[in-house]
Protein backbone atom coordinates (compact mmCIF):
# COMPACT_ATOMS: atom_id res chain seq x y z
CA UNK A 1 0.00 0.00 0.00
CA UNK A 2 1.60 3.37 -0.58
CA UNK A 3 1.36 5.76 2.32
CA UNK A 4 1.87 9.66 2.33
CA UNK A 5 5.38 11.30 3.15
CA UNK A 6 5.79 13.36 6.55
CA UNK A 7 7.42 15.92 6.47
CA UNK A 8 7.12 16.87 10.09
CA UNK A 9 11.39 17.31 11.66
CA UNK A 10 10.09 16.63 14.80
CA UNK A 11 8.65 12.82 13.85
CA UNK A 12 11.81 12.44 11.85
CA UNK A 13 13.84 13.00 14.25
CA UNK A 14 13.04 10.45 16.71
CA UNK A 15 14.98 7.18 16.78
CA UNK A 16 13.54 4.00 15.32
CA UNK A 17 12.84 1.38 16.62
CA UNK A 18 14.47 -2.44 15.62
CA UNK A 19 12.32 -3.83 13.38
CA UNK A 20 10.78 -7.45 13.85
CA UNK A 21 8.65 -10.05 11.81
CA UNK A 22 5.50 -8.35 12.69
CA UNK A 23 6.84 -5.33 10.86
CA UNK A 24 7.05 -7.13 7.28
CA UNK A 25 3.73 -5.70 5.83
CA UNK A 26 5.26 -2.18 7.03
CA UNK A 27 8.48 -2.33 4.99
CA UNK A 28 6.27 -4.10 2.15
CA UNK A 29 4.36 -0.52 2.20
CA UNK A 30 7.45 1.34 2.25
CA UNK A 31 8.84 -0.26 -0.93
CA UNK A 32 5.03 0.29 -2.62
CA UNK A 33 5.66 3.77 -1.57
CA UNK A 34 8.93 4.33 -2.84
CA UNK A 35 7.76 2.96 -6.09
CA UNK A 36 5.59 5.62 -6.51
CA UNK A 37 8.03 7.92 -5.97
CA UNK A 38 11.11 6.36 -8.28
CA UNK A 39 10.67 9.53 -10.69
CA UNK A 40 12.11 11.65 -7.18
CA UNK A 41 13.44 9.68 -4.89
CA UNK A 42 15.85 6.59 -4.83
CA UNK A 43 15.44 5.30 -1.05
CA UNK A 44 12.85 5.87 2.26
CA UNK A 45 12.89 5.03 5.90
CA UNK A 46 10.16 3.82 7.77
CA UNK A 47 10.10 7.16 9.80
CA UNK A 48 9.21 8.76 6.65
CA UNK A 49 5.90 6.82 6.00
CA UNK A 50 4.97 7.51 9.86
CA UNK A 51 6.46 4.30 11.43
CA UNK A 52 9.47 4.41 13.66
CA UNK A 53 10.70 1.56 12.81
CA UNK A 54 14.48 0.32 11.49
CA UNK A 55 13.38 -0.25 8.08
CA UNK A 56 15.03 1.38 4.89
CA UNK A 57 13.43 0.34 0.86
CA UNK A 58 16.26 1.52 -1.80
CA UNK A 59 16.43 1.47 -5.32
CA UNK A 60 18.76 -1.25 -7.42
CA UNK A 61 18.06 0.12 -10.80
CA UNK A 62 14.40 -1.10 -11.20
CA UNK A 63 14.37 -3.69 -8.12
CA UNK A 64 13.26 -1.64 -4.91
CA UNK A 65 14.87 -3.66 -1.68
CA UNK A 66 13.22 -3.22 1.81
CA UNK A 67 15.81 -4.08 4.35
CA UNK A 68 15.45 -4.31 8.43
CA UNK A 69 18.07 -3.61 11.11
CA UNK A 70 20.44 -2.55 8.64
CA UNK A 71 23.57 -1.75 10.12
CA UNK A 72 26.90 -0.40 9.31
CA UNK A 73 29.78 -2.76 9.76
CA UNK A 74 32.29 -0.77 8.48
CA UNK A 75 33.19 2.04 6.61
CA UNK A 76 36.05 3.56 4.13
CA UNK A 77 36.45 5.97 1.92
CA UNK A 78 35.10 9.66 3.20
CA UNK A 79 33.98 12.54 1.56
CA UNK A 80 31.48 15.24 1.69
CA UNK A 81 28.28 15.25 0.09
CA UNK A 82 25.03 17.13 -0.84
CA UNK A 83 22.05 15.40 -0.10
CA UNK A 84 18.61 16.45 -0.93
CA UNK A 85 15.54 14.52 0.86
CA UNK A 86 11.71 13.78 -0.25
CA UNK A 87 10.66 14.30 3.35
CA UNK A 88 12.68 18.03 3.67
CA UNK A 89 13.12 20.73 1.60
CA UNK A 90 16.52 21.83 0.17
CA UNK A 91 20.01 19.95 -0.08
CA UNK A 92 22.29 20.09 3.21
CA UNK A 93 26.20 19.09 3.30
CA UNK A 94 26.69 16.15 5.22
CA UNK A 95 30.02 13.56 5.34
CA UNK A 96 30.12 9.83 3.84
CA UNK A 97 31.69 7.09 2.57
CA UNK A 98 32.27 5.63 -0.62
CA UNK A 99 32.10 2.03 0.19
CA UNK A 100 30.30 0.03 3.21
CA UNK A 101 29.45 -3.26 4.71
CA UNK A 102 26.23 -3.80 6.10
CA UNK A 103 24.10 -6.37 7.85
CA UNK A 104 20.09 -6.30 7.06
CA UNK A 105 17.43 -8.89 7.50
CA UNK A 106 15.33 -9.45 4.25
CA UNK A 107 11.29 -10.05 4.31
CA UNK A 108 11.44 -13.25 5.17
CA UNK A 109 13.78 -12.86 8.38
CA UNK A 110 16.90 -14.35 6.57
CA UNK A 111 19.83 -12.32 7.27
CA UNK A 112 22.46 -11.16 5.05
CA UNK A 113 26.05 -9.35 4.75
CA UNK A 114 27.14 -6.99 2.29
CA UNK A 115 28.91 -4.70 0.23
CA UNK A 116 27.61 -1.73 -1.20
CA UNK A 117 29.69 1.06 -2.87
CA UNK A 118 29.75 4.45 -4.72
CA UNK A 119 25.92 5.86 -4.66
CA UNK A 120 24.16 2.40 -3.06
CA UNK A 121 26.37 3.41 -0.09
CA UNK A 122 24.95 7.13 0.03
CA UNK A 123 21.80 6.09 -0.34
CA UNK A 124 21.98 3.37 2.57
CA UNK A 125 23.77 5.41 4.64
CA UNK A 126 21.35 8.17 4.29
CA UNK A 127 18.60 5.69 5.00
CA UNK A 128 19.91 4.70 8.03
CA UNK A 129 20.34 8.26 9.44
CA UNK A 130 16.55 8.68 9.29
CA UNK A 131 16.57 5.58 11.35
CA UNK A 132 19.08 7.39 13.58
CA UNK A 133 16.53 10.04 14.12
CA UNK A 134 19.49 12.26 11.75
CA UNK A 135 18.00 14.63 9.53
CA UNK A 136 19.74 15.23 6.32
Amino acid sequence: MIREIVHDPVLLARKSLEATKADIPVAEDLADTLRANLDRCVGMAANMIGVQKRIIAIARGPMVIAMLNPKILSRSGEYEAEEGCLSLAGTRKTKRYRSIRLSWLDLEMNEHVGTLDGFQAQIVQHEIDHCDGILI
